[in-house]
């Protein structure tokens, strides 16, 4: 792990973060897909149902923190199926990318969700987000199905990956 990585802290969601990520979100998606706004939509959507019925004995989140700079975020949320898990809201700013904070905050992710009771976690994403990808595989992950789709003005390859825990 580089310097960068180990002073980093992963902490829970605090007053503010949840703006700084609906921005960030759709601001990095708009620059390297061309999605739309109804991106940042969902992404909103997603954290306020998080903040408003979230279960912290098997719900996490955390946002990765230099001093006071957020650098990214990582969610732990029940899954579509009983015993499932699901990552969500991953995002590492792209200064910091590269540099291990990613397999750090995706470890931490798995930890969480073992420890919590879930046998298998679950995640989306896209076929485009080829270094996500190759974290996820290098992680356990395995790609369950791939599609194309339409999606936030776009047209995408939308995939499925899961693993055992």
């Amino acid at each position: 792990m580089t310097g960068l990585a180990s002073e980093v802290v992963l902490d829970g969601l605090r007053i503010g973060d949840a703006g700084w990520l609906i921005e960030q979100h759709g601001r990095l998606y708009a620059d390297h897909d061309g999605f739309d706004a109804g991106f940042e939509a969902l992404v909103a959507r997603i954290l306020a149902d998080f903040i408003d019925n979230h279960d912290p004995a098997c719900e996490r989140g955390w946002i990765a923190r230099r001093g006071d700079q957020r650098l990214g975020s990582i969610f732990c949320v029940r899954g579509a199926e009983p015993g499932d898990a699901m990552l969500r809201l991953f995002l590492l700013l792209p200064s910091v990318r590269g540099m291990g904070l990613g397999a750090r905050m995706l470890q931490t992710c798995l930890d969480f969700a073992r420890a919590a009771g879930y046998r298998r976690m679950t995640l989306s994403t896209h076929e485009s987000h080829r270094a996500a990808c190759a974290l996820y595989a290098r992680a356990g992950f395995a790609c369950l199905s791939s599609k194309p789709v339409t999606s936030f003005g776009v047209a995408l390859v939308e995939q499925a990956w899961a693993r055992d825990l």
